[in-house]
């Protein structure tokens, strides 16, 4: 599995590197957010693509903030957060800009590779899942991640797009708040649930089929396919 390591600080990227190359992983480092971007460009070379993006926050040319957002506006890979920013604002903020998990330093380089090849094995396996699930107007496609509504395609942000296909797999069935940020976001840190309503928010204007995601009050979200 291939990596991309951005990372400012040398001694830090060689020690991470060194010990994810000792579990298997290919590592390529960019020091700063112009170089992660750069190689994420596509025709860069002709190795595989990164299975996913380990990214400090505190780059010397820009804010890691601000180049998970740009990640997003060119790549679906998955972006995981490594920072000393420990508090809950921090955290929500960097899942709001699309990243796929978050790391605080100091951490244990074994719960790292766990979440590395947990963010990899989740997005191998809704990329993998073949045929399209029709939901009223609503088409949902895992295979290509495409979401179309009445025929016309919706962009939908990673996160999104995960929610709405945790609540297909079993319409009607409500789905526990806890339980989706544990699917979803893969924590259970305090204070995510504002998260959840944001993104449930957002993808309900999206969509704008108003009763396809109901709120089940004090319990959660489930979906309720129009017609049915």
């Amino acid at each position: 599995m291939r990596l991309l390591l951005v990372e400012d600080d040398n001694h830090v990227a060689a020690a991470l590197s060194a010990v994810l190359a000792r579990h298997g992983l290919r590592v390529t480092h960019a020091r700063n957010g112009e170089d992660a971007l750069r190689a994420l460009l596509p025709g860069q070379d002709q190795e595989e693509p990164y299975a996913v993006v380990l990214l400090d926050l505190g780059l010397p040319d820009q804010d890691g903030y601000e180049v998970c957002g740009k990640i997003r506006t060119r790549s679906a890979v998955p972006v995981i957060m490594v920072t000393a920013r420990a508090d809950v604002r921090s955290r929500i903020h960097g899942l709001n800009l699309g990243a796929d998990d978050y790391v605080v330093k100091p951490y244990d380089t074994r719960e790292l590779l766990a979440r590395i090849h947990a963010v990899a094995r989740r997005t191998h396996s809704s990329a993998s899942e073949p045929g399209t699930t029709a939901l009223g107007p609503v088409r949902l496609t895992p295979e290509t991640r495409e979401v179309s509504v009445h025929g016309v395609p919706v962009q939908l942000t990673r996160k999104e797009f995960d929610l709405l296909a945790l609540l297909a797999l079993r319409p009607g069935v409500v789905y526990r708040r806890e339980q989706i940020i544990s699917e979803v976001w893969r924590t259970s840190w305090e204070g995510t649930g504002r998260t959840l309503e944001v993104h449930i928010a957002s993808l309900r204007a999206k969509i704008g089929v108003p009763t396809l995601i109901e709120t089940v009050r004090g319990v959660g979200y489930k979906l309720v396919v129009p017609g049915a």
